[in-house]
């Protein structure tokens, strides 16, 4: 009896599975067979030969690594994946530990509707973005990586994908914000499965996927119309950089390693910065009733002036002969788009970098300052130190602070920067006191005033080429910053509708320069110059969008654009406090002044009686030498001499220094003049040695490298005169905790046992400062630490 129809085909199926899978393990017994003896041959050619084990260990070990990194990325690719296409519940219940937004702040709201609509939405943003792509970042990427010889870089294929982008929550702010805008907050989150394809150099191909971005989008909607569509424009733009990562595919990904592949992150990091991250926004303009500069001007709410002075107990990145070595520590500072570097300081754990920057910071609710300190390697990666991330707002509210901030992904280490908060004001008169403290900090990088220009478009650009337009760019220089706009390809007349922020040092003395140049043959079109002094004559420092004529160009050539001045001024919180603060400081500095008298009056007496100012006892005092405490004046520390000239050598007998001490608050320095030294005495076994004296100085506790400076030295005088003057950069605080050592010493005793003459210790927390003070001080004998 035959089997039905359907029965004989199952069983023909059955048998062709078995022969599949037979076919599979004989394949793969062969695999198998030849594999081992491949690498037997191998083996046996490696001993013929005689090659060293090291040629390939190496390789192996490095594929090792890639094969695990590239694994691990995988795994992370696939879980974000996962969450970008799961239901918001089942992303709350597999990761309880990175709960959305709206779960823990009452003020963000759940966002599944805007989920659901950019769904809807996202097959016609991938046209706009495709253009954006090829239009803007493109050209700016050929242009980075020509940097690095790398030339020909164009994207070919540009695919977004199915998976648009989440947002975890949204907030809308309705307290501080001006009538006529509404400002959201985006928690936004996109691992798509997009597929952008690029060559570069010598028909070289790749393609970038599992793409990655992170980060909160703010979204102003402004001006509000009484008219449709009721709203005149959007601004969209992140608030810090957002986190981006990405897998490379084809050729390149060879570069996908550790170290490789961040040259090219960080190309694309930066293009994203350039774009939408402030104080780079991107407009949309909804309404034609609505003027563009609205939407592109700059506003940024102050200036931001950073003192990055040290940083101590670094993590040691380097490996020395014994071990760990040290470290050669920078620290780079972003504030969203913006960002300035330290100098690099060779071999040391505790740096002392003494840096000042500025930022123009758009918005201080929201944008943060990243401080991320790097071990700099030459010709490799440089290796993490450890990061921090502070508020603006929280300074913008104090208006100055001074703070230790420690590190974070690091396993130990601590940054000190001090932070000073300006507002912008339209009072010129401001600019005076701006000026003096910036004259005091004795930093010329600094700046006293904030130029805000909007460039609208220019008309009748001569042709640099005589069978076609230009491709103009405009370029702005104000003292050492120079900005550029777009090129705009084949115009006599551009648009470019685009704004920039210029710090400026002295706007007495300051030029604004604009330059046309044609992209292709860098031949200039014109020129335009504006003093900034200019402004101070113009209602509200501001130039109003007119044209102004150019220079070296065509008869009928003009640009259009506005100018706005903001004088920088100290933001202070409460007047009341600043007032009762400057009482204690006066009530300090009179009392400073009468104990100075009383000494002055008991310096007349001092052979007769007793200082008894002070009741503290030397124990309390706590001062390592002892013996630098003249007999007189054990109950109160240490006596200084504010007597214009001396004739004698002390309580000792071993001479007198006198000295200027004085701290600057506003640069954070402690200023030491070393005047000169009177009466040192001569050898009693030997009265024509006479010495060669210098004084070298240390701060305590530590007596560190760092802290030690030393003056030159005076041949054969007793009474050297030396007016040199040192300096330590130091915080109040710190300055209450420190001690000066000040040794004198001679050249020609150094090699017949001590070369020191006398010593003398001072308490930095026993003298008022704050003004320049100058005392004698009895040298005291040397005493071993």
């Amino acid at each position: 009896m035959s089997d039905p129809p359907d029965q004989a085909v199952d069983h023909g199926k059955d048998r062709l599975s078995k022969r599949k899978i037979a076919g599979i393990k004989i394949k793969s017994v062969l695999y198998s067979v030849v594999k081992r003896v491949a690498s037997v041959l191998f083996v046996y050619a490696v001993g013929y030969m005689q090659w060293s084990f090291g040629w390939f260990f190496g390789p192996i070990v490095l594929l090792v690594i890639r094969d695990q990194y590239r694994k691990s990325k995988d795994q992370k690719s696939k879980i974000t994946k996962s969450i970008a296409l799961a239901q918001e519940d089942d992303v709350i219940l597999a990761r309880i530990e990175d709960l959305p937004a709206w779960v823990y702040f009452p003020d963000v709201e759940r966002a599944e509707w805007l989920n659901k609509i950019f769904k809807q939405l996202w097959p016609s943003v991938n046209s706009y973005v495709r253009d954006l792509i090829r239009d803007k970042i493109q050209p700016k990427m050929q242009k980075k990586l020509q940097k690095f010889k790398l030339t020909g870089f164009k994207f070919e294929k540009m695919i977004l994908g199915s998976i648009p982008p989440r947002v975890g929550g949204v907030k809308v702010y309705e307290a501080n914000v001006a009538r006529h805008e509404i400002i959201l907050d985006l928690d936004l989150f996109y691992a798509g499965d997009c597929n952008l394809s690029f060559t570069m150099g010598a028909g070289v191909k790749g393609g970038i996927k599992d793409f990655q971005l992170q980060g909160t989008l703010r979204v102003v909607l402004k001006p509000l119309l009484s008219r449709m569509p009721l709203i005149g424009g959007l601004q969209i733009y992140f608030l810090n950089n957002p986190t981006i990562d990405f897998n490379l595919v084809g050729f390149v990904d060879i570069l996908d390693l550790p170290g490789f592949s961040d040259l090219l992150r960080q190309l694309i990091l930066e293009q994203v910065s350039s774009l939408m991250v402030l104080p780079n926004k991107l407009p949309v303009k909804l309404s034609k009733h609505v003027e563009s500069e609205m939407l592109n001007v700059p506003e940024p709410e102050g200036v931001l002036r950073i003192h990055v002075i040290e940083a101590k107990n670094l993590m040691r990145k380097d490996i020395g002969i014994l071990g760990k070595g040290k470290s050669d520590p920078y620290c780079v500072l972003n504030v969203g788009a913006q960002e300035r570097r330290t100098q690099t300081i060779d071999n040391t754990v505790d740096p002392k970098w003494d840096y000042w920057c500025e930022f123009a910071v758009m918005d201080t609710n929201g944008q943060q300052l990243i401080l991320h300190l790097y071990d700099y390697d030459d010709g490799s990666k440089d290796d993490d130190l450890g990061r921090a991330a502070i508020d603006i707002n929280t300074i913008a509210k104090k208006g100055e602070d001074d703070m230790w901030i420690t590190l974070e992904q690091a396993k130990h280490g601590m940054v000190h920067v001090r932070f000073t908060w300006f507002v912008l004001t339209t009072n010129y008169s401001d600019l005076r006191a701006v000026l003096e403290e910036t004259q005091m900090l004795q930093v010329t990088s600094m700046s006293t005033a904030l130029l805000i220009i909007y460039v609208d478009s220019a008309k009748g650009l001569p042709q640099a080429r005589t069978q076609s337009k230009p491709d103009p760019y405009l370029l702005l220089t104000v003292g050492r910053e120079s900005q550029q706009t777009s090129v705009k390809k084949k115009t006599s007349d551009p648009v470019w509708e685009q704004g920039f922020n210029f710090l400026v040092n002295n706007p007495n003395a300051d030029t604004l320069y604009l330059n046309f140049i044609d992209h292709k043959t860098g031949a200039g079109l014109g020129e335009l110059t504006y003093n900034l002094c200019a402004l101070s004559e113009k209602p509200n420092l501001c130039v109003n969008l007119q044209p102004f004529g150019l220079l070296k160009s065509g008869p009928q050539a003009k640009l259009t654009f506005s100018m706005h001045l903001r004088i920088l001024k100290h933001y202070i919180p409460e007047a009341e406090d600043h007032v009762s603060k400057l009482k204690r400081n006066d009530s300090e500095l009179s009392t400073g002044s009468k104990r100075t008298i009383s000494r002055e009056s008991s310096l007349k007496s001092e052979t007769e009686s007793n200082v008894q100012e002070g009741t503290e006892s030397l124990e309390q005092i706590s001062v390592p030498l002892q013996s630098a405490v003249p007999p007189e004046s054990q109950g109160n520390g240490l006596t200084h001499r504010t007597l214009t000239d001396t004739f004698s050598a002390g309580e000792a007998g071993l001479g007198r220094i006198q000295i200027t001490l004085r701290y600057s608050v506003q640069r954070q320095r402690l200023i030491v003049v070393i005047h000169k030294i009177a009466n040192l005495p001569l050898p009693s076994k030997d009265p024509s040695n006479i010495p060669d004296p210098y004084v070298k100085l240390y701060l305590l506790p530590g007596r560190s490298k760092e802290s030690k400076r030393k003056t030159q030295v005076v041949k054969d005088n007793c009474n050297p005169v030396f007016d040199v003057t040192f300096e330590y950069v130091l915080s109040q605080g710190e300055l209450h905790t420190q001690q000066l050592e000040v040794t004198v010493a001679t050249q020609k005793q150094l090699f017949s046992g001590s070369n020191t003459m006398g010593q003398v210790l001072i308490d930095l927390g026993k003298f008022n400062l704050t003004q320049s003070n100058t005392f004698w001080f009895d040298l005291q004998p040397e005493v071993e630490s």
